[in-house]
């Protein structure tokens, strides 16, 4: 069924408190879920030769009624080598710092990316691509790495939303909620690229009290600046989502222009708001060859149709600049609403691989509802005469019996973050993608 064929105006709310999250599975009302296989005419796909067109169709949808317009390449992208360390890591990596401009003459927004990669790699070798939260000196303890200078979320390390640096190599914590094992990545025969999302758009919260960082505005600069004024008549303007989903695109781009590393066996990945950047990146841009979205939840694998934990009433009240206005109109009941649901998202990645990575005991994640999106988006993979989705149901805790070879599900315990566990199941994952062993071939 077409976008657009719903009475928005006169439906009942599925809830009367359908603005809140929803914990009580009694309440979650009866759905069903687009065939990613069928033409919103009601098409069916005869061959493969149709899942081009089908894919671009939900790529469609998408831009249209959540994650606004994919904005445009850049007019220039400008990559300079700042610093490179050649005997990092107990001397097992090197470790370069890049800085991208997106104008010729390196005016308006730049982003600071950093690169580690095995040292004594006998060829080029796979990369992986991610987006951190507070910047890249909190990756290892290295005094050399920069500080990121603008707009960062206040909590431990940042007040007055500025940066003191007194966080710096804290993912290299063992007991911290993300960890970043850098030397076991490089061991493996990985490199790994990773910028701060801030320096793409700031995110703020909802109820920001300063002035100067409303959500409703502040949102939108970064990289925003590139693409001119908003226009507020629209419904699919760009959003904080797929700001950061581009931003991942170039961070590709310059992986392509480093010789060490083979951008074609690229993995990108992230955590929670940044899990769902990396989908909707992958979604969008072939090139990346693997994704593997961390406890993404609500917006981004689950799926908005269950109506459980995390909705789209409350990630439009409380993240409203990650999804464009349309998306709000869905938001009093998605089970009768929604002519579309995140597991067309996740097919949209065939034939390509993803794992997606749940967490809990969460119910505002729902990590059920990432499962469910799986097996919904399964055909895709088997309609191209590829594996789908293994396993005998949804897997209890650390069980990879659902991690197939093109399309996979697995869930722990503990922290929300990236955790040791995510890492080991993503490289696993990866090297099954890319037949790929210690330093490659």
């Amino acid at each position: 069924m077409a976008c657009g064929t719903k009475d928005f105006n006169n439906v009942q709310p599925i809830r009367p408190d359908y603005d809140k999250a929803n914990y009580d599975a009694s309440k979650i009302a009866p759905y069903e879920l687009e065939d990613p296989l069928t033409f919103a005419n009601g098409e069916r796909l005869a061959s493969k030769a149709d899942w081009g067109r089908r894919r671009e169709e939900i790529l469609g949808i998408f831009a249209r009624e959540m994650y606004g317009q994919e904005p445009p390449p850049p007019e220039a992208l400008v990559t300079e080598l700042v610093d490179e360390r050649v005997d990092t890591l107990a001397g097992f990596g090197v470790r370069s710092q890049y800085k991208m401009w997106f104008k010729a003459d390196k005016s308006g927004p730049c982003v600071n990316w950093i690169v580690f990669r095995p040292r004594y790699a006998k060829g080029p070798v796979p990369v992986i691509s991610f987006l951190n939260y507070r910047g890249n000196y909190e990756l290892v303890p290295d005094a050399d790495i920069l500080v990121t200078e603008g707009w960062s979320r206040n909590g431990k390390g940042v007040s007055d939303h500025r940066i003191d640096g007194s966080t710096r190599g804290i993912q290299c914590d063992p007991n911290n909620g993300s960890v970043f094992p850098i030397g076991t990545l490089l061991a493996r025969g990985y490199a790994v690229m990773s910028a701060c999302y801030c320096e793409v758009s700031p995110d703020p919260l909802a109820n920001e009290p300063d002035e100067r960082f409303r959500q409703d505005v502040f949102s939108y600069t970064g990289v925003f600046d590139l693409w001119g004024k908003r226009d507020p008549s629209r419904t699919d303007n760009p959003t904080a989502l797929g700001a950061w989903a581009w931003a991942l695109s170039r961070g590709l781009d310059l992986a392509e222009r480093i010789p060490e590393l083979d951008a074609k066996r690229s993995v990108v990945t992230g955590c929670s708001r940044l899990g769902k950047a990396a989908l909707l990146a992958a979604a969008r841009d072939d090139r990346f060859a693997v994704c593997v979205p961390n406890q993404c939840g609500g917006g981004g694998v689950c799926l908005a149709k269950r109506d459980f934990g995390e909705n789209v009433a409350t990630e439009m009240k409380m993240f409203s600049h990650w999804y464009c206005s349309a998306y709000g109109k869905y938001a009093k009941n998605p089970a009768e609403l929604l002519t579309f649901d995140q597991h067309l998202l996740v097919a949209s990645i065939a034939p390509r691989r993803v794992l997606v990575q749940g967490f809990g005991p969460n119910d505002w994640m729902d990590t059920e509802a990432e499962y469910l999106a799986c097996v919904a988006a399964s055909p895709a993979w088997e309609f191209l005469g590829l594996p789908g989705l293994p396993g005998d149901g949804y897997p209890e805790y650390y069980d990879t019996s659902a991690i197939g070879s093109h399309i996979g599900y697995v869930r722990r315990t503990e922290e929300h973050g990236i955790s040791a566990y995510d890492w080991n199941w993503l490289v696993d994952f990866a090297d099954r993608a890319f037949d790929h062993s210690i330093y490659g071939k």
